[in-house]
């Protein structure tokens, strides 16, 4: 890998988990001239791509051998390492010299292990986490997290560009999931805030429209905020981000911090917060469902 990768160059794309956030951000690099081949184990997942010009493949072996990069859009560490190093995974296709790019949001020490795994392949690694829900897939408007070898991600520029806005180099490998475990602490703590800032309005009888309007004009305005509460008052919980994922990531923040040291209690509050959402069967929801744990 030479040259900049370009829409125009046609380059073989292999895009590993076509789901709520996989299927946008795949169906955005198909509509922008890249050749893309794709593999979900559930098949059916596919079948709105193959109608924008999308390649079915058999497996993640199969995909990756017709792909000059792979990008995987999984849900978790271990299927990660599955789609990667399991029975007809990718690195069992990907030559020497082609590039992984995942863009799930994982463990960053099983990201660092698994970049040189395929190191040892000839093959190079990009951790790119994303934030901005289903909305930011859709639109091409993610914030993008990239970590690994500089000239690496720079010759993969172009792809990020397709899929996000904001495309943020972090430094080593690894680096783009730790940078997201800070955004999603940062997240988490920021509904909090606004769940219990729309409660407590309920509570004491304010005019809610005037009072969120309010909030929202100063210092105290937040992306969740602004997006979230809507959507709790129209009672619409249906899952930009769920509270499933939320939880996923925030156990993996929990045991990055463990293995750093030092008192995070916002962390831990948040964790065990979604952790008792989880208990009480809220896992499908949407992120704005954590209201529930206190008005089911």
């Amino acid at each position: 890998m030479d040259e900049e990768i370009k829409p125009g160059d046609k380059k073989k794309l292999g895009f590993i988990g076509i789901g709520v956030m996989g299927e946008p951000m795949a169906a955005n690099l198909l509509r922008a001239g890249y050749d893309v081949t794709i593999f979900d184990r559930t098949c059916r997942r596919c079948e709105k791509l193959a109608l924008l010009g999308a390649t079915i493949a058999s497996s993640s072996c199969h995909l990756a051998q017709a792909s000059k990069i792979v990008i995987t859009m999984v849900s978790d560490t271990a299927m990660v390492e599955q789609v990667l190093f399991g029975e007809n995974g990718a690195a069992e296709g990907m030559e020497s010299g082609a590039v992984l790019i995942d863009m799930s949001t994982i463990s960053p020490t099983s990201t660092i292990e698994f970049g040189n795994r395929l190191a040892a392949l000839g093959c190079e690694m990009l951790d790119a986490p994303v934030s901005g829900g289903s909305n930011g897939a859709i639109t091409g408007t993610l914030g993008i997290m990239v970590g690994g070898h500089r000239e690496i991600f720079e010759r993969c520029l172009p792809i990020f560009q397709v899929m996000g806005k904001t495309i943020t180099y972090t430094g080593q490998l690894g680096n783009g999931q730790k940078t997201k475990l800070v955004n999603q602490v940062v997240g988490a703590t920021n509904l909090l805030g606004a769940v219990e800032g729309l409660r407590l309005a309920r509570k004491a009888g304010l005019d809610i429209p005037t009072t969120m309007q309010a909030v929202m004009s100063g210092a105290a305005n937040s992306w969740m905020l602004t997006h979230l509460i809507p959507l709790i008052l129209k009672e619409d919980f249906a899952p930009g981000f769920s509270i499933r994922l939320q939880h996923k990531d925030l156990k993996l923040l929990t045991d990055w911090i463990a293995s750093l040291g030092g008192d995070f209690p916002a962390a831990q509050l948040v964790y065990s917060l979604y952790s008792q959402a989880m208990e009480m069967g809220l896992e499908r929801q949407g992120n704005q469902g954590l209201i529930n744990i206190w008005e089911p």
